[in-house]
């Protein structure tokens, strides 16, 4: 389902646009909060329109469609943001591979945590380079506070295996 919100949020935000443009969209914006590739973008387009919620504006060389958002996928849209209650469970694999570290010998979990560290490092350079306008503004605090929170969690975590045995 979040696919579908995701892209009715984009439409009513972006406005009339192509699979492709979305993807395009999605891929520098949504991507780094929720995944999805053109291969679920263009099935899931497909989907919302049988279902009243995107409708076909126009349909160009190459069979390129326009998609808009309905009336039926604002109410949808808004009906979604108003009673869903999100979920605060995440798939991560770095907290899967914090729950498993302590399998591994010490120097196998520095490495580890300093390809985490490296990751969160690269993701915060990422976030801190884009300036969405209103639209992702709220996302982009939340991103930024999540990468600065796990860096942190990382050199805490670095410290403490790096601490001697005693």
């Amino acid at each position: 389902m979040s696919l579908r919100i995701a892209l009715l949020g984009l439409l009513s935000a972006v406005g009339p646009a192509s699979g492709y443009d979305l993807a395009k969209t999605f891929d520098q914006s949504l991507n780094h909060v929720w995944q999805a590739g053109h291969t679920q973008i263009y099935p899931e387009l497909v989907k919302m329109t049988a279902d009243g919620l995107v409708e076909v504006e126009s349909e160009g060389a190459r069979g390129r469609k326009i998609y808009r958002i309905t009336p039926d996928g604002r109410r949808e849209l808004g009906g979604w943001m108003e009673e869903h209650d999100a979920a605060m469970t995440v798939r991560s694999e770095v907290a899967l591979q914090a729950f498993l570290l302590h399998l591994v010998d010490r120097d196998q979990a520095v490495a580890v945590l300093e390809r985490i560290r490296a990751r969160y490092v690269a993701r915060l350079e990422k976030l801190e380079s884009l300036r969405p306008g209103e639209f992702g503004h709220h996302a982009h605090t939340l991103g930024l506070a999540m990468a600065r929170t796990g860096l942190q969690w990382a050199d805490d975590t670095l410290a403490d295996l790096r601490r001697p045995v005693t």
